[in-house]
């Protein structure tokens, strides 16, 4: 590499680390940040892991969507419920400690955030899945179908 290369390289690293004036976060401020965020999500891999292990101790939501479109593609045990059709009267079936696990289509869709919105302002334990379906796919995980 040539004298300037070098030199435009070093500039354009210096540059970059100026162009951030926000120092780092302190280990606690980062120990607290990344323990909240793990309480209230989870991942493709996470999940796909508790179905391998037959240890699943949650209910799998697909929260968007139409029937189907659930019909025809959706995550192994998940179970359609729309955020919508999210309501006191429907989640009174289950166990008040029962952990949900809800899903939309991906990262471009917050059907899932509004889902867990809903369920945890009904006092239910709730996580979202990161990636939703894109991300299901994106880790090469089987899809199944029908209802």
């Amino acid at each position: 590499m040539g004298v300037s290369k070098v030199v435009l390289s070093q500039t354009r690293r210096r540059r970059h680390e100026c162009s951030n004036p926000i120092s780092p976060a302190t280990s606690a401020e980062a120990i607290r940040w990344f323990s909240h965020k793990l309480h209230l999500e989870t991942d493709c891999a996470d999940v796909h892991s508790a179905q391998r292990a037959g240890e699943v101790d949650f209910v799998l939501l697909h929260v968007v969507g139409s029937e189907e479109a659930f019909a025809r593609r959706h995550l192994p045990g998940a179970q359609h419920l729309p955020h919508s059709q999210i309501t006191a009267e429907r989640m009174a079936a289950r166990p008040a400690e029962t952990l949900f696990v809800v899903y939309c289509a991906g990262p471009h869709c917050n059907g899932a955030d509004v889902a867990a919105l809903k369920l945890a302002e009904l006092g239910r334990p709730v996580k979202m899945m990161l990636g939703g379906l894109t991300g299901w796919e994106d880790e090469g995980y089987a899809f199944v179908s029908g209802k």
